[in-house]
């Protein structure tokens, strides 16, 4: 054969022992008399694979017909199907009947498959994914085929292990921690088990019988001795047990209810983090999906854990403090911008928001990256970065170790070592190859400081004034320094900051922390009382701010957001001090202090679109059968976008009257989830109702009619929703098709109860909406769901003038498109009709009078903004009345719900003069506006009697003009 054709590809510093390997090949070949043919892609790869590797080289040469095998049956040459290493080692123990020949059977095996696996990853013929996978299969294989012959043989002798519970056979679960967990095994890992068994029990069967405990003991040991024990066939994979409970000093096989136990009551944080790559890979993989179960709220809290983020910083810390102490400063994956950094900030987020976002319960690292980066939590350009960074990282890793299949992530330091490394990689030379992975290490550690780095909140590294608030906090200073601090600070009041800091401080709550949570505490403070320094009214923002600091100082994790994340300390004092309602929600609901993280996000309102797809998404991860999860969810959505709002209303991003349709939409997306739902549980308990066309509440033959703020496009925070619920049901048609059908009339009555229940029911997480019905045909004595032709007669004979002022701001929001159609073609028909002028005017200032009468809270130097005379309820009754006079000869105003765009109907259509138009919406706008930011601050929509003066005599004079004048038509 002739070799030399690809020898000087190589570095000259390569080329000797490589012809060397070659010449011993040769030798090898003919003592064996086997033939020399090989395949034109085995030829171009050799030199490139055995310069890169030692381990092939010599195996190849003790071994030559395992690379004939190889290129024979073209494994060589392609990737192998999942379930091919199981297939094929269970044809190779078919005859086996002892531990020796089960060790020889799996060394070769694992041989041969390395051999093949290294070869196609130096060749570039597998991607990383490719490695990752069929050496985490092949340990799997290894793993079960072992385990499965052992318990055999064992059972045989021994006995069967029973539970005592259950009664049933008992077979020991196998986990597989780290590397082989996330299915990211590298060339040369250890594989990180634990060893379990459901349940208590003894052995059945043989003479002497062993407690379950001893019998999976013993079968642990010999699986471990199959594996690790080195023989001149080498070993199949080294095992580390020490990720189990309690580590080496722990049972080696523990019950499944011991496991629980411990990690309740004794797992520390770093087995936590252990924990997320836990996966089962061998034994009773049924029995072992329960233990995941079991187990995974030890890994998942439901709450958001900022508290992981100091856990990880320690544990990194350690590592760092070992590798000075050993002196390693080269190692590619515990050294600074190694593998390790990037699998911290991976799994960081993991342990912060695994247990409120199932999706990122995943173990694959890069997977884990571009989830975070999907849902805004990560930059996408940081998710690029660590990503290649992370593929450039584990080729270094596998390179290292292909030389010579050795548990290595040091970098060389000989001349040869680095050459053979570089070319291994692509690179001309080591400088090159040195820069480029330098590189990916910076960036890396920029990433990882961004994240992990202590921020500066030591005492002792503080700036003056905030080592002077820590004494004030601690109370080590006298009460005049104090109070001379906070004044330089910018408190204005200082004594009174002084008391509520004492408050604090004495207070149960504070007095009951834990130790490490008193430490976050007091790191907390000092930069907490510097930033509200900083806002216009110190003392008020504080009190919010300390209010909130007691309901969630016993979730320690809360404690660390706010400490590891001086922006969501900046957004919280900056949204407590804009709105004392802000702070009340985010009291009531810390969970939406996760939103303060990225402002980006928290001042970014989505729109109709966006809100339906976001909630679409975030209801993907629960069970559909889990109401009780969907109920929680939506409170969480809707507080979260709330939030959102305010937070941009309350800082100027968001106009007034963008800030009602970003609630209506907000409101109308949950109605339509909420429906949906509904509709689910109604079908899944009484099936289908034959007379509706399809599976989905848009073709249910149900509406949801939107009155009041919601039907105008005007909701504010904490608006009720005005509903109408209205079906397409005839007498006569059958019931639903289920096991317990009922009549549709019930089945509908039935929805709008449940409806209204996912909607108003109080759950941990409060309330979504105060559902108001009272609008639907005779008000609370009439039916909940009203059938469309007694709807529709209704309102031509019995309704109300006022229920057709009622009907101006009505529309369809959710449900039946089809019968939401034809409501609104009932409702241009209704306030269409041409009505007597001097009726309809009296009717109208009647039912204004009364309600002013009863609602009006303008006394004392106070003007009420809605009730009022000129107010907001004034112009509105103005609209209503010119709809119901005007539309009969005008349908165009029929068009819109909403009160603007009604009132630019009537400009338009030389029904008012456009001056008189724009007055009416301008000062519509300004009551609003000043209505709106009294919420924001939890008061009476009232304001001075002087204010807004001119535009009051202004909406009197039009409504004396148009509802007081017996001339106006």
């Amino acid at each position: 054969m002739n070799w030399q054709a690809n020898i000087h590809k190589l570095p000259a510093l390569l080329q000797g022992r490589l012809k060397n390997d070659l010449a011993r090949f040769q030798e090898a070949l003919e003592q064996k008399n086997l033939d020399t043919v090989f395949k034109a892609k085995t030829l171009k790869t050799l030199c490139l694979v055995w310069g890169a590797s030692e381990f092939v080289a010599t195996n190849c040469i003790r071994w030559p017909s395992l690379l004939l095998d190889l290129q024979g049956s073209g494994n060589l040459f392609r990737a192998y199907e999942p379930n091919h290493y199981v297939k094929s080692l269970a044809q190779q123990l078919t005859n086996i009947s002892t531990e020796t020949e089960l060790m020889v059977v799996l060394r070769r095996f694992r041989q041969r498959e390395m051999v093949r696996i290294v070869w196609r990853d130096l060749a570039g013929w597998a991607s990383l994914d490719e490695v990752f996978r069929e050496l985490s299969q092949l340990a799997e294989a290894c793993l079960n085929s072992a385990l499965a012959c052992l318990h055999y043989w064992q059972s045989q002798a021994l006995g069967t292990p029973y539970g005592s519970i259950s009664g049933k056979p008992q077979s020991m679960v196998v986990l597989g921690m780290g590397k082989l967990g996330a299915r990211e095994l590298n060339l040369s890992s250890d594989i990180d088990l634990i060893f379990a068994y459901p349940e208590s029990g003894e052995t059945r069967g043989a003479q002497r019988t062993l407690n379950n405990e001893e019998y999976f003991i013993r079968l642990a040991r010999r699986l471990i001795r199959v594996l690790d024990e080195r023989t001149e066939e080498g070993f199949v994979f080294r095992v580390d047990m020490r990720l189990r409970p309690d580590g080496d000093s722990g049972p080696l096989v523990a019950s499944f209810n011991a496991m629980e136990n411990y990690y309740q009551n004794q797992g520390r944080d770093w087995e936590r983090y252990a924990m997320i790559k836990a996966r089962v890979v061998a034994g009773d993989c049924q029995a072992g999906t329960r233990l995941m179960a079991m187990l995974r709220p030890f890994s998942y809290r439901r709450y958001l854990d900022f508290g992981a983020i100091e856990s990880l910083r320690s544990m990194k810390a350690m590592i760092a403090q070992e590798l000075r102490r050993q002196g390693i400063k080269a190692n590619i994956k515990l050294g600074p911008g190694g593998i390790r950094e990037v699998e911290f900030i991976g799994q960081s987020f993991q342990l912060i928001r695994g247990g409120r976002e199932s999706a990122l319960q995943e173990r694959g690292i890069l997977r884990v990256l571009t989830l975070l980066a999907e849902r805004d939590h990560l930059p996408y350009y940081a998710k690029e970065e660590l990503c290649a960074a992370y593929v450039f990282l584990r080729r270094v890793e596998h390179r290292l170790q292909a030389y010579r299949d050795e548990q290595t992530h040091d970098l060389p330091t000989s001349t040869e070592g680095r050459v053979r490394l570089a070319f291994a990689m692509g690179y001309r030379d080591w400088e090159a190859f040195a820069s480029a992975l330098e590189e990916h290490r910076r960036r890396v550690q920029e990433h990882f400081e961004q994240l992990f780095a202590a921020p500066h909140m030591d005492i002792t590294d503080q700036m003056a004034q905030e080592k002077r608030l820590a004494e004030v906090w601690l109370g080590g200073e006298l009460r005049e320094a104090s109070l001379a601090v906070l004044s330089a600070a910018g408190y204005r009041a200082p004594e009174e900051a002084v008391q509520t800091l004492m408050y604090l401080r004495q207070s149960y709550t504070v007095r009951a922390l834990s130790a490490q949570a008193r430490i976050r505490l007091d790191r907390l403070m000092p930069l907490l009382l510097g930033a509200v320094g900083r806002t216009e009214y110190p003392e008020q923002c504080l009190q919010r701010v300390i209010i909130l600091l007691e309901t969630v100082a016993q979730r320690t994790a809360y404690l660390a957001l706010l400490a590891e994340y001086p922006m969501a300390l900046s957004q919280l004092v900056k949204l407590c001090a804009a709105s004392p309602l802000i702070a009340r929600q985010l009291t009531r609901y810390p969970l939406l202090l996760d939103e303060l993280l990225d402002p980006r996000s928290l001042y970014q309102v989505l729109g109709y679109d966006s809100l339906a797809e976001d909630l679409k998404w975030s209801l993907e991860s629960i069970p559909g059968d889990d109401l009780e999860q969907q109920m929680e969810l939506l409170r969480h959505f809707c507080q979260r976008q709330t939030l959102r709002v305010a937070a941009a209303d309350v800082t100027g991003v968001l106009p007034l009257m963008k800030v009602g349709d970003h609630l209506t939409y907000l409101a109308e997306v949950i109605l339509k989830k909420a429906l949906e739902l509904s509709w689910r549980h109604l079908v899944h308990r009484h099936g289908r109702l034959q007379s509706s066309t399809g599976e989905q509440p848009e073709e249910s033959g149900f509406a949801v009619i939107g009155y009041g703020k919601l039907g105008g496009y005007e909701l504010g925070y904490g608006s009720d929703l005005d509903l109408v619920f209205l079906h397409n049901a005839k007498p006569g048609d059958p019931p639903s098709e289920g096991k317990k059908p009922l009549d549709p009339v019930v089945f509908y009555s039935r929805l709008g109860q449940r409806l209204i229940h996912i909607l108003q029911t109080s759950t941990p997480s409060g309330k979504l909406y105060e559902v108001d019905t009272r609008l639907r045909p005779s008000g609370v004595s009439g039916l909940l769901v009203s059938g469309l032709d007694a709807y529709r007669g209704y309102q031509c004979m019995q309704a109300w003038t006022w229920e057709h002022q009622a009907l101006v701001r009505a529309r369809f929001v959710a449900g039946d498109a089809r019968l939401g159609a034809a409501f609104t073609a009932m409702r241009q028909e209704i306030l269409g009709r041409q009505r007597d002028p001097i009726k309809l005017r009296d009717e109208v200032r009647h039912m204004r009078a009364k309600m002013r009468n009863q609602l009006d809270r303008s006394q004392g130097g106070w003007f009420d903004l809605k009730q009022g005379r000129g107010g907001i309820a004034d112009i509105e009754f103005i609209v209503q009345y010119g709809v119901l006079a005007w539309a009969h000869a005008h349908p165009q105003l029929l068009e819109y719900p909403d009160n603007i765009r009604i009132l630019e109907g009537f400009a338009q259509a030389g029904l008012l003069a456009s001056e008189e138009s724009q007055l009416l919406a301008d000062a519509y706008r300004a009551y609003r506006a000043a209505a709106n930011r009294l919420n924001l601050q939890t008061h009476e929509a009232r304001v001075e009697e002087g204010q807004f003066r001119q535009e009051r005599i202004a909406v009197q004079q039009l409504w004396s003009a148009l509802l007081e004048d017996e001339s106006a038509k």
